[in-house]
């Protein structure tokens, strides 16, 4: 019996929504599909265990083709099964669950597990028809649903912590101690507020391992000091959505670029750093800027809509990731982040990069 959670069981609902609209919409940054810009679905690739399995959509038929073997199943078909399986998915309760009546038209379309086999971030291979140009080429996706908790765009790790450097005070071991045993709800921004009591300035060092560090070098050099600033306001103001810390960025200009021309510095890297983490980049691999077959995300809302994001719309795709994410707080304990420490004689915190999808 297959079973699975609201995200995993998302992947056999796109397949089989998209199967049965035959068509996909490009979506905006707010999540609204755009009406006249859609394409035409011609074939669904999945790669199931050994076997690789084409979903062609012909007229009101979807071929299903197996290794030459072919058989055809009506386009409402697939549209019923979609949308009874949407429902389950809503109504069910639990980290983990089976929906046995969905699973025996997935056995009659050689649909055997919920996620699946890849390599890679792609979950999803599709053929369009791109009416503009007459091509069809074949587009990669990652499938992000809302319809269970938020995703995450950028894991939290040791790897993604920043080390800053505690300047201009000269703290005690008692003050030092006085900082670190803060325990309240929001304790790693009282111990910075603590930090500023006592007039010491915190400025960015470095990242903590230097993969990372240099990845975002190759995304642009001066990504690490961006990003850590961003970071660096977050735990010091009540700000976490993306778009709403780079707007403040771009006002107070801690970087000092020249913005008499009015250039979004802050924008333009941020949604660089964003694009490129969606799409291959990790911080604990070295990142060499080319792409695994993903080319973009679909996503499932909550009311069952599945729109595509795709570099095949570049900048539809940075500015749904600009406008759809925030930063949150990770475990401190199990990152190793948030408290003051002296290496070598000097003072030093880190905090922590978690990059969240919102609901």
């Amino acid at each position: 019996m297959l079973k699975g959670n609201k995200g995993e069981w998302s992947e056999i609902y796109t397949l089989l929504k998209l199967l049965g609209d035959k068509e996909i919409y490009v979506g905006d940054e707010n999540l609204n599909k755009i009406p006249d810009l859609l394409y035409p679905i011609v074939k669904i690739l999945r790669d199931e265990s050994n076997r690789n399995y084409k979903y062609s959509i012909k007229d009101e038929l979807i071929i299903i083709n197996e290794n030459d073997n072919e058989f055809s199943i009506p386009v409402t078909t697939f549209k019923k099964q979609a949308e009874y399986l949407f429902t389950q998915i809503k109504e069910a309760h639990g980290s983990s669950f089976a929906i046995p009546e969905i699973e025996v038209f997935l056995n009659e379309i050689k649909c055997s597990t919920l996620k699946a086999k890849s390599t890679s971030k792609t979950d999803i291979r599709i053929v369009i028809h791109d009416l503009k140009t007459n091509l069809q080429p074949e587009l990669g996706f990652s499938i992000k649903s809302q319809l269970g908790s938020a995703s995450t765009l950028l894991n939290a790790g040791k790897t993604t912590n920043f080390k800053y450097k505690i300047n201009n005070c000269n703290l005690s071991d008692y003050e030092i101690n006085n900082i670190n045993s803060i325990d309240t709800r929001s304790k790693i921004k009282d111990r910075l507020k603590q930090l500023s009591n006592y007039h010491c300035e915190v400025a960015f060092n470095k990242t903590e391992k230097e993969i990372f560090g240099n990845n975002l070098i190759l995304i642009d050099s001066l990504l690490p000091n961006i990003l850590a600033e961003m970071l660096f306001l977050f735990f010091t103001s009540n700000i976490s959505n993306v778009k709403k810390l780079v707007n403040e960025l771009e006002k107070k200009n801690p970087l000092n670029f020249n913005i008499s021309n009015h250039h979004k510095y802050y924008e333009y890297k941020i949604k660089k750093f964003l694009t490129e983490v969606a799409l291959g980049m990790m911080p604990s691999k070295v990142w060499n800027g080319i792409y695994d077959t993903t080319g973009g995300y679909l996503v499932v809302k909550e009311n069952g809509e599945v729109l595509s994001y795709h570099l095949y719309n570049k900048n539809k795709f940075e500015n749904y990731l600009y406008h759809n994410t925030k930063l949150e707080t990770a475990s401190s304990s199990r990152h190793n982040f948030g408290k003051v420490y002296v290496e070598n004689g000097e003072k030093y915190i880190k905090l922590n990069l978690q990059v969240r999808f919102k609901k």
